[in-house]
Formats: C-alpha cells, sequence, structure tokens
C-alpha cells in the first residue's frame, strides 16, 4: 500500500481564521503578509526545490504564530520579572504591554504597614476601640462580659489582640489658659473677638507664633503620659486589673482599650483580585507590527528551526522508503536533533539580550561609563594661569 505524502506546492496562500491554529495574529495586516513570505523563506532553507519539503503552508504559519507568541511569552514574562515588586499589588485591570514601566516603592510600602500595625501607626488592619466604665472598689474588669463592654467592631473579645489600654484625662488646653488671667474690660472683649470666651491666654500669648502654642500643647500632653497616669494595668487574658482600685470619685469614669481582631490581623490574603505573581500579571500579546525588524528576525529563525522539528516528525514515521532496486534513508531524527539545539541557542540569544537590558545592568553599565569618563577628564591636563 503506497502512502502519498503532500509535497510543498512551492507557494502558499493565507487566510485569516483558518491558516492558523489560534488565530493571535491573523487580523494583523502586517503578519498577513509576512506569513507567506517566511513560509517560502523556510522551506527554501529546508532544501526546496532541489529536495522536497513535506509540510503545507497552513504548517509553516502554524510555525509562524508559535515563534510570535514564544517571543512575545518570553519578552512579557521578563518584563513582568524585571517589575514584579513594583507589580504585585496593582490593578488587574491594567494592560502593562508596549509600556514604559517606572519602579515603586509600593513593597516597601506594604513591608512598612506591616510593622505600622505592630506600632499602632498606620498598618493594614483596622484598630477597634472599646471601653468600659470603673466602678467603686472593683479591680477586675472582664472584657469578655459583652454586657458591660462597649465594642466598636460589635462582636465578642474572643481572639482579639489589645495593642492600648487608656483613660481620659483633662485636655492639655485646660492647662494652658488660664482663666484667672483677665484683667479690664479691654483685655475681656480682646479675649471673646478672638472667641475665647471665659479661657484667656493672656495678652503675651496673642503675640507669639501659633507652632509656639502647638508645642507647647504637645509637650504637656506628653509629660502627662510619661509621668501623670492616673491608673496602672495588668491583662490576664481577657481580664484587665487596673492599680490602683478606682475610688468612688470614679464611678462611672471610663477606661478605653484599642484591639485588633486575630481573623483580620493573620489572615495570609492581603487583597483579592489583584497581581499576585507572573501567572496573572496583566500582559498581553505583543502587537506583531510593533515588534522591530531584530525582533522578527529572531522571529523566523525560531519559526524554522519549528518546521525543521515539524519536518522531522513527518520524516521519522518511516526511517526509510522503497525506490526501484534499492531504499532511501530519511532523516527525521537528524532534523529533530538540530532543531532542538537551534532551539535552545535562540532562547539562549534572546534571554542573555534581555539580561543585558535589564535595570540592574543599565545601571552597571552607566557606572562604567561614568567611572571611565572621570578617568578620561582626570588625564586631560589643566590650564595654568598667569596673571
Amino acid at each position: 500500500m503506497s502512502v502519498t505524502i503532500p509535497i510543498w506546492p512551492g507557494s502558499g496562500s493565507f487566510s485569516s481564521g483558518s491558516s492558523t491554529p489560534f488565530g493571535f495574529f491573523d487580523s494583523e495586516s502586517q503578519f498577513q503578509s509576512d506569513a507567506p513570505k517566511v513560509a517560502e523563506w523556510c522551506a527554501r532553507r529546508l532544501g526546496y526545490p532541489i529536495i522536497d519539503v513535506e509540510l503545507q503552508d497552513i504548517n509553516f504559519f502554524t510555525c509562524l504564530e508559535e515563534a510570535v507568541n514564544e517571543y512575545s511569552s518570553q519578552v512579557n514574562q521578563y518584563r513582568a520579572k524585571e517589575n514584579m515588586l513594583s507589580l504585585q499589588g496593582s490593578s488587574l485591570d491594567l494592560d502593562l504591554s508596549n509600556t514604559n514601566m517606572n519602579a515603586n516603592m509600593q513593597n516597601l510600602v506594604n513591608i512598612a504597614k506591616d510593622y505600622g500595625t505592630e506600632a499602632l501607626s498606620g498598618g493594614k488592619v483596622t484598630v477597634y476601640t472599646g471601653s468600659f466604665q470603673m466602678v467603686a472598689g472593683q479591680q477586675i474588669y472582664d472584657l469578655g462580659d459583652d454586657n458591660k463592654i462597649d465594642l466598636e467592631s460589635g462582636s465578642t473579645l474572643n481572639g482579639i489582640t489589645l495593642r492600648r489600654v487608656y483613660h481620659t484625662q483633662p485636655p492639655a488646653i485646660i492647662r494652658y489658659f488660664d482663666p484667672f488671667v483677665g484683667t479690664g474690660m479691654g483685655s475681656q472683649q480682646m479675649m471673646e473677638t478672638f472667641g475665647w470666651g471665659n479661657y484667656s491666654p493672656g495678652v503675651s500669648f496673642m503675640m507669639q507664633p501659633m507652632f509656639d502654642d502647638l508645642l507647647r500643647l504637645q509637650a504637656i500632653e506628653f509629660n502627662d503620659k510619661i509621668r501623670k497616669s492616673a491608673y496602672g494595668f495588668h491583662i490576664d487574658g481577657q481580664r484587665i486589673r487596673l492599680y490602683p482600685i478606682p475610688s468612688g470619685r470614679d464611678t462611672g469614669a471610663k477606661v478605653y482599650f484599642d484591639y485588633t481582631l486575630e481573623s483580620e490581623q493573620n489572615s495570609p490574603i492581603a487583597a483579592s483580585n489583584v497581581v499576585s505573581d507572573l501567572s496573572n500579571a496583566p500582559f498581553s500579546r505583543l502587537t506583531y507590527g510593533n515588534i522591530n525588524s531584530a525582533g522578527k528576525q529572531w522571529i523566523a529563525r525560531y519559526a524554522l528551526a519549528l518546521a525543521k522539528e515539524m519536518l522531522g516528525a513527518v520524516r521519522s514515521k518511516f526511517s526509510s522508503i522503497p525506490i526501484p532496486g534499492a531504499d532511501v534513508t530519511l532523516d527525521g531524527s537528524d532534523l529533530r536533533n538540530e532543531a532542538s539545539a537551534e532551539k535552545e541557542t535562540l532562547m539562549s540569544q534572546l534571554t542573555e539580550m534581555l539580561e543585558s537590558t535589564s535595570r540592574r545592568s543599565l545601571m552597571e553599565a552607566r557606572k562604567e561609563e561614568s567611572e571611565y569618563l572621570e578617568e578620561t577628564l582626570n588625564r586631560v591636563p589643566r590650564p595654568i594661569f598667569i596673571g
């Protein structure tokens, strides 16, 4: 039984929508015009017309589509890896292909927020506030008693981390203003004009700059926090023990506490529907028409390697074919080995080229250029001034 193998007819015709398996680039006019040319070039490199090439135009078009897609994938993956610290956490709705990306501090900001959560200075976890009223003679207060505890989060205190315990104290402004300093109607009218009412800052304060007032208030509040805390406390599980034991005058006064929910703090998910890694970095396929001549040369050579691999697979189906008086041995295995080596070489060249244009490589090259220029300028004779 004879087997008829289709042979390359010498030319091909590209038809959008049916010539390639996926049609990634079929709509681009330049891809449509280049596809038949690349197919003919590959056929001639494989020996046509001296040697029959057991491939058709759709086989060459498939190789070209795969080569363009591979080039696009390698470039996009490299750019995503180069900018991953800046991309993590950004929106998935972006299309970063054919864009110039600048390095930013987003990753460091995220790390700083983690520290900020622990330091109660910003952060990524909500800090809630709760309170309870002091009772004369009661030293221990159970934070698990929902009937006596007011919670901002509106939930039980199971699974919380206490961050800060504090109580109200007279505002520093009361100590700053002296209500008994007013002298005469002129001073009183001036105080009312400035809206101070019964609190008199005294005439001398009126002429001082505002920052002096702010610094004085901050100093008073900081001094009270360090030296004049009215109560101490000890946390034992969900219970707070106050020192000293509240007296009758403290009945009804509130003690406040800041807390975070462990369910929010320990959640490994910082955000959803954002860039997390290389797998969802928002890069679309490169536009074939925007690829420069060097890139298209790489694509053509890679398409040739793929075509050689495909031709080797076809010829490997039969180790030899009979002809009158002899057998002809086919070179399918050799073609596949050559194709594998060529693909590996091309990928190495592309990787090396991308690495040489990385941000780090360019900065190192600029550093070397700057050092060489400085060394050259140091050898230039300096003019001697003669007065």
